[in-house]
């Protein structure tokens, strides 16, 4: 109990801390001095004492302390260690308190490695973060204490999730939340900045690498989830349009698209107004995603919270910083008049621009889809789920000519840029298209919108791959991003459109037979473990001269009393071999899913070449 006291009275100084910040802040921004390192001074012993709650927290549960709410409703003295460690985020209190603790930490680091930027925009980017910092402090001693008791203190915890207990969705939040929360240090620095109107090239050169940080955790973040999803769910794929998958996918969006909007200000010191206007969206997205998931509004396994007064809290705090926000934007913002210098047809900008609302037009589709079944059932209490098929009709059409204009941008240039030399560009779109109409009529899938759809991903991976070769190491980073994004297009509709599935109910000793597969039920084992009991199948797979052997799993969990389906997956550089059992019921027949997905290695890898992309580009320039 010591340690969630220890924890309880840190975020009450954190929060008290706020106040001289705040004096040291404005008294520093009247005169022309340098920063008050008092005011470093105070961030740091801040970041501290956030430091230390976290750690009472962590400590809570390692000793399973369940006089502590979050400890007993979210852990067991039978969870392994490791997922004692990893259950303090892994739930509603914990996960804000690591938000907090992400917030401290980047607003430090700001200050420290900023200390060549003007000073009047250093103080401001450090008042409107702490507007964020004490709107968390008091959200969680408030609404989400992460240190209540129960007395008298129960002997045994309620127990994490079983799904939720998974090595890559341990290290999933922290690398999601550095995403997130790197959107904060945005939406401050971009406010202070037009408050200032300091929104220039030396600017755009600093924000751009705070932008690259938590893109490149935003995508990490989104492949652990993806990846967790796939092998843990046991349905098989590596997305499902699922709301709170959408909910990180939407700022990763408007991210992007900030991301090659600061690169064209850094040219031609333009787009300004674009620049704010992402800025406040990647942040208010990253918010309303924390909203969504924890009020409970959204319906998934991902969510933790069942109550809509947290949600309101937040969703209140939300519109404070948005009208903080817009009234920044319309009053102090100044359109610089080059912005209305126009671009040629045929330039870098012009390209960007263009995809830029293609990236619109795509957030738009995801917003729709996951916010419009909430407003149905609040005006109508009428529950209606929207699945792929939706996404699917409104953003593959769109996707043709994005991929084109991505593969035309990097052959342009800045300003006014010709396309005369450039035949290679009409070449390597003939050979596209003709690669992908050779492999869906050798498969025998002839679809014209699936021929164009891959035609184009190609066009942007043979453009990408002679600039490898062309250009050297001229824009490597982008080049390696934009070649990883048309390797993860790619590998996307190829599993798409090649998967096979074969669903069927089997007892031991059972075969099931088809034109392809041969799936034979040979065992079934009881196993066991330290917190649960694990059935094991065994299966052999036959198709054409290959055998394979898989061995799925049910595990029956003691605390919760929960059963989990655990696939077997066998990985190669060209396919996955996949298989879940269910157990069906009053029966002794077990309901087999077993699917061949072609390449979703390629997947994952792709998304790391994206990223690999963002840090190389990072440190190219390390002054953040």
């Amino acid at each position: 109990m010591i340690y969630s006291s220890i924890g309880y009275y840190a975020l009450i100084f954190g929060l008290a801390i706020s106040l001289p910040i705040f004096f040291f802040s404005i008294k520093n921004f009247k005169n022309h001095e340098i920063l008050d390192s008092k005011i470093i001074s105070f961030s740091f012993i801040q970041l501290l004492l956030v430091i230390v709650s976290f750690l009472g927290l962590i400590v809570s549960f390692l000793l399973s302390d369940f006089s502590n709410d979050t400890v007993f409703n979210n852990s067991h003295t039978t969870k392994p260690l490791f997922y004692k460690i990893s259950g303090t985020w892994g739930n509603h209190e914990g996960s804000l308190l690591l938000w907090l603790l992400v917030l401290t930490l980047f607003i430090f680091i700001f200050l420290v490695r900023s200390k060549n930027l003007l000073k009047k925009y250093r103080i401001l980017t450090v008042l409107f973060q702490q507007i964020i910092i004490i709107g968390f402090f008091i959200f969680l001693i408030d609404s989400s204490n992460p240190f209540n008791h129960t007395f008298p203190s129960p002997s045994e915890g309620l127990g994490l999730n079983p799904i939720l207990q998974d090595p890559a969705l341990a290290i999933h939040p922290p690398i999601l939340y550095l995403g997130y929360v790197g959107s904060s240090i945005i939406f401050s620095s971009v406010l202070a900045a037009t408050c200032l109107n300091y929104i220039s090239k030396t600017w755009a050169i600093h924000i751009k690498n705070w932008i690259l940080i938590s893109w490149i955790f935003l995508s990490l973040g989104i492949l652990l989830g993806s990846i967790w999803a796939y092998y843990e769910l046991g349905w098989g794929g590596f997305w499902f349009w699922d709301p709170v998958e959408n909910v990180s996918l939407m700022p990763w969006l408007a991210l992007t698209t900030l991301l090659h909007c600061v690169l064209v200000l850094e040219k031609r010191s333009t787009l300004s107004s674009w620049i704010i206007i992402l800025s406040i969206t990647t942040f208010t997205l990253s918010m309303c995603g924390t909203f969504l998931v924890r009020s409970g509004i959204l319906n998934s396994v991902h969510t933790f919270a069942n109550d809509p007064e947290r949600g309101l809290f937040i969703l209140s705090f939300l519109f404070i910083l948005i009208f903080i926000s817009l009234f920044v934007f319309f009053v102090f913002h100044k359109s610089d008049e080059q912005e209305v210098i126009s671009f040629s047809l045929f330039s870098k900008e012009t390209s960007i621009l263009i995809n830029n609302w293609f990236m619109m037009y795509f957030l738009s589709v995801v917003i729709i889809g996951t916010v419009y079944p909430i407003f149905l059932d609040v005006i109508s209490s009428e529950q209606i789920s929207v699945g792929p098929p939706f996404y699917h009709k409104l953003i593959i059409p769109f996707l043709i000519p994005f991929l084109i204009f991505m593969a035309l941008g990097p052959q342009l240039s800045w300003i006014r840029g010709k396309l005369d030399g450039k035949i290679y560009l009409i070449l390597f779109l003939i050979i596209s298209f003709l690669i992908s109409y050779l492999i869906l009529k050798n498969f025998g899938n002839n679809i014209l919108i699936n021929t164009i759809l891959i035609g184009s991903a190609f066009y942007l991976f043979l453009t990408t791959i002679r600039d490898f070769f062309k250009k050297k190491l001229q824009n490597f980073s982008q080049n390696l991003s934009h070649f990883g994004f048309s390797l993860l297009i790619l590998s996307i509709l190829f599993n798409n459109i090649f998967s096979s599935e074969i669903i069927t109910n089997l007892k031991v000793g059972e075969t099931f037979k088809n034109k392809k597969f041969e799936i034979k039920f040979n065992d079934l084992k009881k196993f066991e473990e330290k917190n649960y009991v694990s059935f094991k199948g065994y299966f052999l797979i036959k198709e054409n001269n290959s055998r394979e052997n898989l061995e799925p799993e049910l595990r029956v969990y003691n605390q919760p009393n929960i059963i989990t389906s655990e696939a077997d997956i066998k990985t190669t550089f060209l396919s996955d071999k996949f298989i879940t059992m269910n157990t069906v019921q009053n029966e002794e027949y077990f309901n087999i899913r077993y699917q061949k997905k072609p390449f979703m290695l390629w997947i994952w890898i792709s998304v790391v070449l994206i990223s690999f992309g963002g840090v190389i580009s990072l440190f190219k320039n390390r002054d953040i």
